[in-house]
């Protein structure tokens, strides 16, 4: 009986991670069409209007926090999530509006080796032999995506916007990454409500100025009802309860199915996979994998 519970306790974090990945990368899929009819402002304006009274909810549920304590640290939780909740997300949308979704998303797995970059530079964390030949096998794998194959296309015209603003959007969320690694440890699900809260406040008086564009057809308003849902909420949900349920590093190994997911939806819907996607692809997730994926072994 001992075996069979972690087993299956391990098995529910699993389909956690899927559940949550396959919400992420939903995202990116669905984020094009819903940008095309509203808007980057305005979706992330109505993508938190929408999920910010259920991640109270839920957090309130799942984490029980202390609250007060949570409205002390109102404005460092403010300015995390004006940089992660807000900025991140705008670049995210407005990547999705230029580029395609497939791009953007084999861009964004270069993240967790920018991570580890700047958790060295900032943070003084260590870095091994492997981690290195990592970064530097997915950066590789960047260039050959952002240059459709051919290195030296860079020296005659410059990268596609959409990919361009990706690369933004991860460093935006390495800052926010760090960042939130500098202060006191939260309850993870009630500190993203409250960064939602605080964008959602910031960004209403320039909503209301502006005039928010509603979607206009009913494939538009599934779009936004699935991203203040999916990835706003559920994604959160099931990462928090994974995390409960399998090791840290295999969690954070995981984050490379967005990716796969993304390519698989891109197949289905019979957009066109290029060659230089396909090997920068599978560039970037080795050297991310090599990255983030140490040996087993007790530090001296």
């Amino acid at each position: 009986m001992s075996t069979i519970a972690p087993a299956r306790t391990r098995a529910i974090g699993v389909l956690c991670l899927v559940g949550a990945t396959l919400a992420w990368a939903g995202n990116f899929l669905v984020g094009g069409l819903a940008t095309a009819q509203m808007g980057a402002v305005d979706l992330v304006w109505a993508r938190w209007a929408l999920a910010t009274l259920p991640l109270f909810l839920i957090a309130q549920v799942v984490e029980r926090p202390a609250w007060r304590e949570l409205l002390r640290a109102w404005p460092r939780l403010a300015g995390l999530g004006i940089i992660g909740i807000g900025g991140y997300n705008l670049l995210l949308y407005l990547s999705l509006e230029h580029g395609s979704a497939l791009n953007s998303s084999l861009i964004n797995a270069f993240n967790p080796a920018l991570i580890a970059i700047a958790a060295v530079v900032f943070l003084g964390a260590r870095m091994s032999v492997r981690a290195v030949v990592g970064i530097v096998v997915a950066f590789a794998g960047v260039v050959v995506i952002l240059t459709d194959g051919d290195p030296l296309a860079a020296l005659r015209e410059p990268p596609q916007a959409g990919s361009l603003l990706m690369i933004g959007a991860i460093v935006v969320w390495t800052i926010y990454t760090i960042g939130g690694r500098r202060g006191p440890r939260l309850p993870p699900i009630a500190a993203t409500a409250v960064q939602a809260g605080a964008v959602l406040v910031i960004m209403t008086p320039f909503a209301v100025w502006d005039g928010v564009d509603p979607p206009q057809t009913g494939a538009g308003w599934g779009s936004l009802v699935y991203i203040a849902i999916g990835p706003s909420v559920l994604s959160y949900l099931l990462w928090n309860l994974a995390l409960d349920r399998v090791p840290a590093p295999q969690a954070g190994a995981s984050l490379n199915l967005i990716t796969v997911f993304v390519a698989i939806g891109t197949v289905l819907v019979g957009a066109p996979i290029v060659p230089a996607q396909i090997l920068g692809g599978a560039l970037v997730l080795a050297g991310v994998l090599l990255t983030v994926d140490t040996p087993r072994r007790r530090p001296a």
